[in-house]
């Protein structure tokens, strides 16, 4: 019997064309796609679960039309929820998944990217991560894309956070804080803004933290305005739409020392040797933004 006469079940979704190629070079099908995000869940869901996420989709393959999906409409399978947000204008539904099921029914739709907000469905006004992009010139060597992360680390560790390094599956490097959800999104902007502002104006010849292409020849773009109320980052785990079939791949500061690349861990090798959780304990991390750092950087509590 065809494929298409009898789909394949993950997780409790027909896959239906589970042999069309979503990826052409790698020959990664829609099939292969859900086991992965089966295969992903455990590591995947405790970054993504319960928190609004908008949807890159690819129906018919990366090189194809693909788009931005972050309300519910046409296609739209089981497992995913919707929670009503007020914006600038009118309220809308947005989209956020709970479980396996709305991982792999994401597959089963061609999702290729998985991007989060900073902030749960149970409230969206407190953030509970804060995020820097490191998005590098072209011709920017990867080491001194790590460099950057080292120094964000300090930066954030002189200032009492923690913080937790992931490969972005394009160019840069992820660098993300837990936080108590203890402040709303303008006093954690406003600080994510004050670091990455600092580190520009302390090496204005590698930094910048302005969106502006002609400001970031042969500089590394501080990216610290995924850090605003509806702002999205791709999620740890995700699949990318690009060349290779690379996925956002968190590691360890030991870890990100040996990479070289921030695009080397694929949707076909990545779960190919056991792994332990590079970021042990970030989900036990208490910690938010102390009055003295607010101080420091001149932010108003």
């Amino acid at each position: 019997m065809a494929a298409e006469d009898s789909p394949p079940i993950v997780k409790g979704v027909r896959i239906s064309h589970p042999d069309r190629v979503l990826y052409p070079d790698q020959g990664i099908t829609k099939l292969e796609l859900a086991r992965y995000l089966e295969q992903a869940a455990e590591w995947m869901l405790p970054h993504i679960e319960n928190r609004l996420v908008s949807l890159v989709r690819c129906p018919e393959g990366r090189q194809k039309k693909c788009f931005f999906q972050r309300h519910a409409g046409a296609g739209l399978g089981g497992g995913f929820y919707e929670l009503e947000v007020k914006g600038a204008k009118e309220r809308e539904n947005y989209l956020y998944i709970k479980d396996t099921k709305g991982l792999v029914s994401a597959a089963q739709m061609g999702v290729l990217e998985f991007h989060i907000w900073g902030s749960r469905v149970d409230d969206i006004e407190r953030p509970d991560r804060l995020v820097f992009d490191l998005d590098p010139d072209e011709d920017i060597p990867f080491e001194r894309v790590k460099s950057a992360a080292s120094e964000i680390r300090n930066a954030l560790g002189e200032l009492g956070l923690e913080s937790f390094p992931m490969l972005t599956g394009g160019k840069g490097i992820h660098v993300v804080a837990p936080l108590v959800r203890r402040h709303e999104w303008p006093t954690v902007k406003a600080f994510a803004a004050a670091v990455a502002n600092r580190m520009a104006e302390h090496n204005p010849e590698r930094y910048v933290a302005k969106m502006s292409k002609a400001a970031r020849k042969d500089r590394i773009f501080i990216d610290y305005l995924r850090n605003d109320r509806s702002s999205t980052a791709i999620a740890p785990y995700s699949p990318r739409a690009r060349a290779g079939a690379p996925v956002a791949w968190p590691v360890s500061w030991d870890e990100l020392s040996k990479v070289r690349a921030a695009n080397e861990v694929t949707v076909s090798g990545a779960f190919r040797t056991p792994r332990s959780d590079p970021w042990q304990g970030y989900g036990k991390l208490r910690q938010s933004l102390k009055a003295s750092a607010l101080r420091t950087l001149d932010i108003e509590d």
